[in-house]
């Protein structure tokens, strides 16, 4: 090496032995950063790629039941309404259900009224009645107050129920002809022949009671004939209907035949009656 006005220079072999130096260091540092880089890649195979994998499904997971819990409460909320529409027709068809019922049964008391357009009536609603299935005895609202008494007969449905019993100034009791030992003195319209309808709450079990003292010796009554009140009977007006005969059978006597007949009123089903206001001794008088 020279100084002053000699240029710098650097021996070859100086040269050859610090690139030397370079190229290894360049070598030594590619070789680290690879192998970090392999070191790193590896860990990242085994801790991140999994790790990133367990943050995706339950990034998945936490969507989807997300999703479902919204779609669970619009169900509900649908459900809900639905429900209520549900409750509110159902109580719609029950209020239907209900005015039909009275609708037939104005429309049979307006007929019944009609049938026997000669007698005065009140009509009432019944207020309570004995324990048991049939109403062989119950209240109505109508009393002395109303001009009712003892002994007006009651009317529903296809005919007769039995005759007020019992009163106060606004209630009465009813009778009715299903009621044990309750006796009607009936008649059968096509033969003008007398019986006795007498009560029978067992009989009623299946849908009859019994008649008794049919005088038939011509053996023209036949089952399916109606029978009403007579003319003979001294609490009950004439010719309201009491049922139809179902069964006949000759007495011991050969003289008389007793059976069964269907009332014409049905005694389970009562709401409301008609009471003819005129006695069967005003008629008579």
């Amino acid at each position: 090496m020279k100084r002053g006005g000699d240029k710098f220079t650097i021996p070859g072999k100086y040269l050859l032995f610090i690139l030397t130096i370079v190229a290894v260091a360049l070598m030594v540092i590619t070789l680290t950063t690879s192998l970090f880089s392999g070191i790193a890649n590896t860990i990242a195979g085994f801790v991140v790629v999994p790790f990133q994998r367990g943050i995706t499904t339950a990034g998945t997971w936490l969507i989807s039941e997300a999703d479902k819990l919204e779609t669970i409460e619009r169900l509900q909320s649908e459900n809900d309404e639905l429900q209520a529409r549900v409750d509110q027709l159902t109580e719609e068809n029950m209020q239907l259900t209900q005015d039909k019922y009275e609708l037939n049964t104005l429309r049979q008391l307006y007929e019944l009224d009609a049938q026997y357009e000669s007698y005065e009536k009140v009509g009432a609603h019944v207020i309570a009645k004995d324990s048991g299935n049939w109403f062989y005895s119950f209240i109505i609202d109508k009393g002395l107050d109303d001009g009712l008494a003892i002994d007006m007969n009651i009317i529903a449905g296809g005919g007769l129920v039995g005759r007020i019993t019992s009163i106060g100034p606004d209630w009465a009791k009813v009778t009715t002809i299903i009621a044990d030992n309750f006796s009607v003195s009936g008649m059968v319209l096509s033969t003008s022949d007398n019986l006795i309808v007498t009560g029978n709450l067992e009989s009623y079990e299946n849908g009859v009671i019994s008649f008794s003292k049919l005088q038939d010796s011509a053996d023209v009554v036949v089952i399916g004939d109606k029978v009403v009140t007579s003319n003979i009977s001294d609490k009950y007006l004439p010719e309201i209907l009491i049922g139809y005969i179902t069964t006949i059978e000759s007495d011991s006597n050969n003289l008389t035949k007793s059976g069964t007949l269907t009332p014409a009123v049905d005694f389970e089903h009562l709401d409301e009656v008609l009471v003819i206001t005129t006695l069967k001794q005003t008629v008579e008088e």
